[in-house]
């Protein structure tokens, strides 16, 4: 059976690794592209809207411009490959995709872009207009400006995020390995694990932090966040293998993580932020009471860590250092701390001002 038929999934987000596109010499692989190309037609005659993560520009430009290491010596090489290899990248999918009669757009994003709700919410409408006209949106992460603080750091989360945005029901990592292992599939006795119902400790420990072609910045630890973030949203998120021809129309295996019901909008976009600012741990009692529904309140913290302000995302994290929710800060660091593991009617005298009911209200989080 085709992976997110068009019928069962109206909108579909492809991830598309360096090591697929860019052939080790730094070249396009554009006979690969052009069966990629193919196989997004047929799915847009059958009425299935889909935009493409596609990796790749740093590899180009390095390439063109000469650069050691695949232009991942320095951040500065990293940025001057990807503002060159941008052009280079753009240009092959509109030509790709206008050989099948499609129209590529091009959307550069930073993390800044989806993490403020604002840009998320600007950046979501762009995503919805242009495939609702139609359009192969074509969306790279912005390495030109983008540094090491502020940049998702791999295309496999930005997928899960764009999945989220666009309102998609399934995600394809296309990858150099056909799914998830029990250990490195180099390891003799490695056995393919097809689905994934919950992402629990035991999914999360069979991950191998390599990228096999040396050529991208993402592994199976990036693919399964990204599937955190894509499964929370309620889009379903499949690794598959791009190291054959037509991969979006072969019936291949694939590791296949189901979502669970999807989450209301804000929230979802809660669980998926990445860049949060801090994290307040509680005791056994909070956390029941959080996995119950429930707020936050300061007398089940333990222990604040991170500078953040009111409104700050932050992740609430379990006894054993485990994170159990992401929310929106009611008080700054420091009053968080002051107040945690205390009564509410002591906050006033600890704090010098009337307090707020809780350090982080459930309609402010998202549990994970």
């Amino acid at each position: 059976m085709l992976l997110f038929p068009p019928a069962a999934c109206p909108r579909l987000i492809v991830k598309i690794g360096s090591a697929l596109l860019v052939a080790p010499d730094g070249s396009v692989r554009r006979a690969w592209l052009e069966g990629i190309a193919a196989d997004i037609a047929a799915r847009a005659q059958a009425g299935q809207q889909v935009a493409v993560v596609s990796s790749g520009a740093i590899a180009l430009g390095a390439r063109r411009l000469g650069l050691p290491k695949g232009g991942r010596a320095s951040l500065e090489d990293a940025q001057a490959a990807a503002a060159t290899g941008q052009i280079a990248l753009s240009q092959v999918w509109a030509e790709v995709l206008g050989a099948e009669g499609l129209t590529a757009a091009q959307m550069l994003v930073t993390l800044d872009d989806l993490e403020d709700r604002r840009r998320y919410l600007n950046a979501s409408a762009t995503l919805d207009r242009l495939l609702g006209l139609g359009v192969v949106p074509i969306l790279n992460e912005n390495d030109s400006v983008a540094t090491e603080e502020i940049r998702f750091g791999d295309n496999d989360r930005l997928a899960a995020r764009v999945a989220q945005a666009a309102g998609a029901a399934g995600v394809i990592l296309l990858s150099d390995i056909d799914g998830l292992y029990d250990r490195n599939p180099a390891l003799l006795g490695a056995v393919h694990i097809a689905r994934v119902e919950r992402i629990d400790a035991g999914i999360e420990a069979m991950a191998d932090r390599g990228s096999a072609s040396g050529m991208g910045s993402g592994g199976m630890v990036s693919k399964i966040a990204a599937a955190r973030i894509a499964n929370a949203a309620g889009a379903h998120l499949a690794i598959a293998s791009g190291r054959i021809d037509r991969p979006l129309s072969a019936e291949a295996r694939h590791t296949l993580f189901v979502a669970e019901k999807s989450a209301p909008a804000r929230k979802a976009w809660l669980a998926g932020g990445i860049t949060a600012r801090g994290t307040i741990h509680v005791d056994a009692g909070a956390a029941t009471a959080l996995a119950a529904g429930k707020s936050l309140l300061a007398a089940g913290a333990t222990r604040v860590e991170g500078d953040f302000a009111r409104g700050d995302l932050i992740v609430i994290a379990a006894p054993d250092g485990r994170p159990l929710a992401r929310g929106l800060s009611e008080y700054p660091s420091d009053d968080a701390a002051r107040i945690a593991g205390t009564r509410s009617d002591e906050h006033a005298a600890l704090l010098g001002y009337t307090p707020r009911s809780t350090l982080v209200h459930r309609s402010h989080m998202a549990l994970l």
